[in-house]
């Protein structure tokens, strides 16, 4: 690449790093998970980055999609690891404590398959309707529907409290 083009990749990723690495967290669930995937996620593109034409965010963001659900997809195939103790399962906590009440939304998230937390994501942090988010995920509608509603099902169990935490009818059902 020519000193310009690196010039214009230092930029981009300087400006909108740190959006970049909020939607990798929440997918991830984790923050080196996050700094990796976005990692990969920036090499990627910088290989294309001659090629790729227009605003950039967006073939980023969909590089972080498709390589979230591609590694979900090897961990499915890995067998799973024995704890010998389990960790605690956190209890109900007073709604008032808004921090303690994200910080058990935020493990609940952890706890989704990472297609799901895909969708979350995409629905609800990146305000994307289902067809799109089904054209980013190169699923159908209903999958994204189902996922969705999976997802929000378990957070409701994990956390019940979530209801009043997001407080969005469009979430609710």
């Amino acid at each position: 690449m020519t000193e310009g083009t690196d010039g214009e990749f230092t930029a981009f990723v300087n400006e909108r790093g740190d959006a970049l690495l909020r939607v990798a967290y929440a997918l991830a669930g984790s923050q080196h998970a996050a700094e990796d995937l976005l990692q990969n996620a920036l090499a990627k593109a910088y290989a294309r980055w001659p090629r790729i034409r227009g605003d950039a965010e967006p073939y980023v963001r969909r590089i972080l999609y498709h390589d979230q659900v591609s590694g979900w997809r090897r961990l499915a195939r890995r067998r799973e690891v024995p704890m010998p103790v389990l960790p605690e399962r956190p209890g109900h906590r007073d709604s008032g404590h808004d921090s303690e009440l994200r910080m058990l939304l935020r493990d609940a998230l952890r706890t989704l398959p990472p297609r799901q937390r895909a969708v979350l994501t995409l629905r609800y942090l990146e305000d994307l309707s289902v067809e799109q988010t089904a054209a980013i995920l190169g699923c159908r509608a209903g999958t994204v529907a189902s996922q969705a509603s999976r997802a929000l099902a378990r957070l409701r169990e994990l956390v019940p409290s979530f209801d009043d935490l997001i407080g969005s009818p469009e979430v609710k059902r």
